[in-house]
């Protein structure tokens, strides 16, 4: 009898342990045990270049997640779309439990090597700040206390192998003790995020049964200045133009021909200055139309933590624009932003012409009620009732002989803005959960993020609530030379998606 008793025991203590709740204490100690296992997944991880552009990239990446994920029990499947491959891997727990999707980003920026503060992009440095600048460290001092201001320099550190990593980690963690999850799972990994994620809106078209899910967890995007942990429940659409503003068909000396021939950049300048007014607002007819803030969204929106002198600060700016009362109401709103103008030369290389054209490329940041189609119509009417006459390409020779105000606009629509309700059932259940990780007021609530996601596909296709898990650091440099993680927000991170994962959704 002993020893059948024994033999049960012990069979019992090698199978799975049923989905348990975790305790803040005891996520903060399978966190602090195994977060250098954590940050060395991470380091070896990062050693993979992943630009989307390059098929072998993608393959080498690809190989590595479905290895990670199949040794934590998932299964996985290679999903083709217009013959770019994605990654598709699941669990599922029982028929009966919600099921959550997960959107993984995989691929990054381009690098220039010779902007970064290391020899490789792709070689992961682990840094710390001596003196206001930042100098490598031996990885070893990881053997020793971890300090949370350290961090990892390399590409796609944070936008968004980082979050990736605390995700996979976190699952790891749950596999080696033992704890199921508790919910059914499925996550999807994009390796052309970065590229627009061409691909996916077919892909999904294509696949709905196998994306079919309760909500939408996106393990993407940076913390606002406050740098604590953020749970984002929506992002802006973006659509892209192209102004440019014709003058006489070649560049002109300005002795010979000033106060004759007409310099487009005044043209362009008196344009864009009539777009906005002094307090940032749009003054194109209809911009804001369907956008439409109440008291109670206000008050949702509204938090503590809303600190708009200290982003001033930061910011280094007197007066920040008045299109919102607040920085996250100002986020409800589309925006129009000038993103960059040429014309001519300027420093070194300036000379004495009147510029033959004179371009702006301009963004703008959309929301659900402003979808971008409409705003662009709306933008091409109000250059219109500026006296402007609109051509799709260079204009002919008759066209600049009887049109004194000649622009082309060139336009490109992005990804789709979405929004979940700060009172729905995703939003209450994932309230509770960082409530209990890190207790009351410690964690940031965003209707919106500023930036764009490239997830609309599953919103629109498959009606799913959603949300973006902030990870990563403000300062963190994404899409630019020196891209980096704290150690920190990783450590965080870890522990946010430990909640996520062991609170059964309801």
């Amino acid at each position: 009898m002993k020893k059948g008793l024994f033999l049960i025991i012990a069979i019992t203590m090698l199978q799975p342990m049923s989905a348990q709740v975790l305790k803040t204490h005891e996520i903060d100690r399978m966190t602090d045990d195994h977060l250098s296992d954590g940050i060395e997944k991470l380091r070896t991880f990062l050693t993979l270049s992943n630009i989307g552009s390059n098929p072998n990239d993608i393959d080498e990446n690809l190989n590595w997640c479905r290895q990670t994920f199949e040794s934590l029990g998932f299964t996985t499947e290679t999903l083709l779309s217009n013959e770019v491959k994605h990654l598709l891997a699941q669990r599922q727990i029982n028929a009966a439990l919600p099921t959550l999707l997960v959107y993984l980003q995989i691929d990054g920026q381009p690098v220039d090597p010779k902007k970064w503060e290391q020899e490789n992009p792709f070689i992961p440095e682990l840094k710390e700040n001596q003196n206001g600048k930042f100098k490598t460290i031996p990885w070893s001092a990881l053997n020793k206390e971890i300090n949370p201001d350290w961090r990892i320099f390399a590409r796609s550190s944070s936008d968004s192998k980082g979050p990736a990593v605390a995700f996979i980690h976190a699952l790891s963690l749950l596999q080696s003790s033992k704890i199921d999850l508790s919910y059914n799972l499925k996550i999807i990994m994009d390796f052309q995020e970065e590229l627009g994620s061409p691909t996916l809106s077919k892909l999904v078209e294509s696949n709905r049964a196998k994306f079919e899910a309760d909500a939408l967890l996106i393990m993407d995007g940076t913390r606002p200045p406050s740098n604590i942990p953020t749970l984002t429940f929506g992002a802006r659409g973006i659509a892209t133009l192209k102004l440019t503003v014709y003058g006489a068909n070649t560049d002109l000396h300005s002795g010979q021909y000033g106060n004759y021939a007409p310099n487009p950049v005044f043209h362009l300048s008196k344009l864009l200055g009539a777009m906005k007014d002094d307090d940032g607002k749009v003054l194109i007819p209809g911009y804001y139309d369907g956008v439409v803030m109440t008291e109670q969204k206000r008050t949702l929106i509204r938090t503590s933590l809303d600190q708009e002198q200290q982003l001033n600060n930061r910011l280094g700016i007197a007066k920040a624009e008045t299109v919102g009362a607040t920085y996250q109401e100002s986020l409800q709103f589309p925006s129009l932003n000038v993103r960059g103008l040429k014309a001519a030369w300027t420093g070194e290389q300036v000379r004495t012409i009147i510029p033959s054209t004179a371009i702006a490329e301009m963004d703008l940041r959309l929301v659900p009620r402003t979808p971008a189609e409409r705003q662009i119509s709306l933008i091409k009417s109000f250059i219109e009732s500026k006296g402007f006459y609109i051509v799709e390409k260079d204009p002919t020779q008759e066209e600049r002989l009887q049109h004194p105000k000649l622009i082309k606009v060139e336009s490109r629509i992005g990804s789709r803005a979405f929004q979940t309700a700060l009172d729905s059932k995703l939003a209450l259940w994932l309230e509770k959960v960082m409530t209990e990780v890190f207790g009351e007021n410690n964690f940031f609530r965003m209707q919106t993020t500023g930036g764009s996601q490239p997830i609309a596909p599953f919103i629109t296709e498959l009606n799913l609530p959603a949300l973006s898990v902030r990870i990563p650091n403000p300062d963190n440099n994404i899409h630019a030379p020196n891209e980096n993680l704290r150690l920190g927000n990783f450590k965080e991170g870890i522990k946010m998606c430990l909640g996520i994962l062991s609170h059964p959704y309801e």
